[in-house]
């Protein structure tokens, strides 16, 4: 029962995450810079998801929503490499029909990883859209 707790709570600290620019932050606060490489994450599913091929005034898909994100075990190797921080994340989204209506749904997920102050992100396997956790 610890457990959902300690996710609940790990899940509220990453939500407090910093909006600093370009993904770089000099804080102590090992997620801060995340959020801004969210949005980056979003305009790179925008630009290259197949739901998102069709696009109305501009706009391939809509109805962005982070599921879920939870910090990952930084393995002693990692740290030897400097990372700071590891945080995986799945996204939804629904795509537009030339008409402007909803289209075909989709998800993504990604792997952000923090060296120095600067964050990182590779593709992620699915995820549990509820709590983040692998498949």
């Amino acid at each position: 029962m610890i457990r959902p707790a300690v996710a609940a709570a790990l899940l509220v600290a990453l939500s407090a995450c910093s909006q600093g620019g370009g993904g770089k932050s000099n804080s102590s606060d090992p997620y801060a810079g995340l959020d801004s490489e969210i949005l980056a994450w979003r305009t790179a599913i925008e630009a290259s998801h197949p739901a998102c091929a069709s696009k109305v005034e501009g706009k391939g898909c809509q109805d962005f929503q982070v599921m879920c994100k939870a910090a990952q075990d930084i393995g002693a190797d990692e740290a030897a490499k400097g990372v700071k921080a590891k945080v995986v994340a799945a996204m939804t989204f629904a795509g537009r029909n030339p008409d402007g209506s909803t289209g075909k749904s989709g998800s993504s997920f990604a792997n952000f990883s923090k060296t120095a102050d600067a964050w990182t992100r590779t593709e992620a396997k699915p995820v549990n859209m509820t709590t983040c956790a692998t498949l």
